[in-house]
C-alpha cells in the first residue's frame, strides 16, 4: 500500500559543534567552553535524598520503564512549571532526542520553520532536511537582541513552527517577557507552534530573570529541557518535552517507539531526586557562575586588544569576540594543540539559512576549576604575538 505520511529528517550535515567536541574536548587539559554546570556524583545525589536512599537505589530492578517516563519522574518535571501536570510531560533520552522527535513530528515535506541563528545546529538542520527554514540572525551590534519584526516577516503561509533557544546558546542572552508575549501573539494569530529549547532555564547569574516556559503561556508552546545543563547531570540522559497539546504528545509517543522507547531506570530514579532538589542544585550552580564571571571579566580586562569580552545575561555561556591576530579558528587550534586548552570557535555554529558573525568563540561559566584554566590561558597568550 502506498502512502506519503510525514517526512523523516535524513541527509543531515555533520553536527559541527558535537563533532568538534567529540574530536577535541576529551583530550584537552582545560575545557573553557563547557556549557553544562558542575556535575554531581551518584553519592552526592543519594545524600541529598536522605536516609535510606542508597539502599532503595541499589534494590531497584533494571526492567523497562514507562515510555513517557514514570509517574514520579513526570510529576517532578511538571513541578518545575506553573501550569503543567504529569500528563503534559514526556521524557526522552536527553534534549537531543527530544529536539529530533519534536521537529520530525511537527514538520512534513513542504512545511517551513523559522529559526534563530546562531543556534544549536539541530534547530535549523532538521527543518532544512524536512522542508525549509528561514534563519533570523541575532546581531552582536544590537546586543544579540531578537528582532521580532524580522521573525514576523519570515513567516510564510506554509510556516508550521518558530524555533527559539532561550537562554540562548551560544550567546548567553535572554528573551524578555514582553518579547515572549509578542512571539506568542504572533504564533497564536498564525496557528504556529512555538518550540523553545530551554535547557539553560533557571541557570545564570544569581540576579538573572527567567521568562516563563513557553508551555506555560501558550497552548501550542513546546518546552524542551534536560538535566544536562542547569543541573550538571548529562550522564543521566534525562530530557523531556512539556506541552499542553495532547495531540502532539500522542504523536511524539508513537515516534518514540522508533527511538529510545523508554528512559533508563536508574537514570529516571536519580533524575527524580535531582528535580526535587532543584532549588539547592541551581543555587549552587548559579553561585559558581557568579564567581566565574568575575574571573572571566578580569581576564578580558587584562587583554582589551585581544578580546571583546562577554558574560552571560542568562544561562552558563557567553560568546566573546577574538580580535586577533589571525582568525578565531586558528586561535582555537593553537590553544588546543600547543597548550591543551579547549574552546569552540564560531565555525562550530554554522547556519544554512543566514550569515552568522565570525570571530566569536563560546566560553563556559558554570564549572569549578576555572582559575587553573585561565592561568593556562594567560600563559598561552604570553607566548602568542601581540595584537597590532
Amino acid at each position: 500500500m502506498d502512502g506519503t505520511g510525514k517526512g523523516l529528517a535524513r541527509d543531515l550535515p555533520d553536527f559541527q559543534l558535537e563533532k568538534y567536541v567529540a574530536d577535541h574536548a576529551y583530550g584537552a587539559r582545560h575545557h573553557l567552553s563547557a556549557s553544562d554546570a558542575q556535575t554531581l556524583s551518584i553519592a552526592e545525589l543519594l545524600e541529598m535524598a536522605g536516609p535510606g536512599a542508597e539502599a532503595a537505589f541499589l534494590s531497584r530492578g533494571l526492567g523497562y520503564t514507562a515510555i513517557r517516563g514514570g509517574a514520579g519522574l513526570r510529576a517532578a518535571i511538571a513541578a518545575t512549571y506553573t501550569r503543567q501536570s504529569p500528563e503534559t510531560v514526556m521524557a526522552f533520552a536527553g534534549a537531543g532526542e527530544a529536539i529530533f522527535a519534536v521537529l520530525n513530528v511537527l514538520l512534513s515535506p513542504g512545511d517551513h520553520a523559522v529559526a534563530v541563528t546562531p543556534n544549536y545546529q539541530s534547530h535549523e538542520a532538521l527543518p532544512w532536511a524536512l522542508g525549509a527554514v528561514t534563519g533570523v540572525p541575532l546581531d552582536p551590534a544590537q546586543g544579540w537582541a531578537l528582532d521580532l519584526q524580522a521573525v514576523a516577516d519570515a513567516v510564510r503561509p506554509e510556516t508550521r513552527a518558530i524555533v527559539i533557544n532561550y537562554p540562548h546558546n551560544p550567546t548567553g542572552t535572554l528573551l524578555s517577557e514582553a518579547a515572549l508575549a509578542e512571539l506568542v501573539a504572533l504564533c497564536r494569530a498564525r496557528g504556529l507552534y512555538l518550540v523553545n529549547d530551554e535547557v539553560f532555564h533557571g541557570l545564570g547569574p544569581s540576579a538573572a530573570p527567567h521568562v516563563p516556559a513557553v508551555a506555560d503561556v501558550y497552548e501550542r508552546g513546546v518546552s524542551i529541557n534536560v538535566l544536562s545543563k542547569a543541573y550538571g547531570l548529562p550522564g543521566l540522559r534525562i530530557g523531556w518535552v512539556a506541552t499542553p497539546d495532547q495531540g502532539l504528545l500522542s504523536e511524539l509517543e508513537a515516534f518514540k517507539h522508533y527511538l529510545s522507547v523508554c528512559p533508563a531506570g536508574p537514570s529516571e530514579w536519580l533524575g527524580e531526586i535531582a528535580l526535587r532538589q532543584r532549588d539547592r542544585i541551581l543555587a549552587r550552580n548559579c553561585g559558581i557562575i557568579d564567581e566565574n564571571i568575575a574571573l572571566w571579566s578580569a581576564c578580558f580586562a587584562r587583554h582589551p586588544t585581544r578580546f571583546a569580552g562577554a558574560v552571560p545575561v542568562g544561562g552558563s555561556i557567553a560568546y566573546p569576540k577574538y580580535l586577533g591576530p589571525g582568525t578565531v579558528e586558528e586561535f582555537a587550534q593553537r590553544l588546543l594543540h600547543d597548550h591543551g586548552i579547549f574552546v569552540v570557535p564560531a565555525s562550530t555554529f554554522p547556519s544554512q539559512s543566514s550569515a552568522t558573525p565570525e570571530g566569536h568563540f563560546r566560553i563556559g561559566f558554570a564549572r569549578r576549576g576555572l582559575a587553573e584554566g585561565l592561568a593556562a590561558l594567560e600563559a598561552a597568550l604570553a607566548e602568542m604575538p601581540t595584537p597590532a
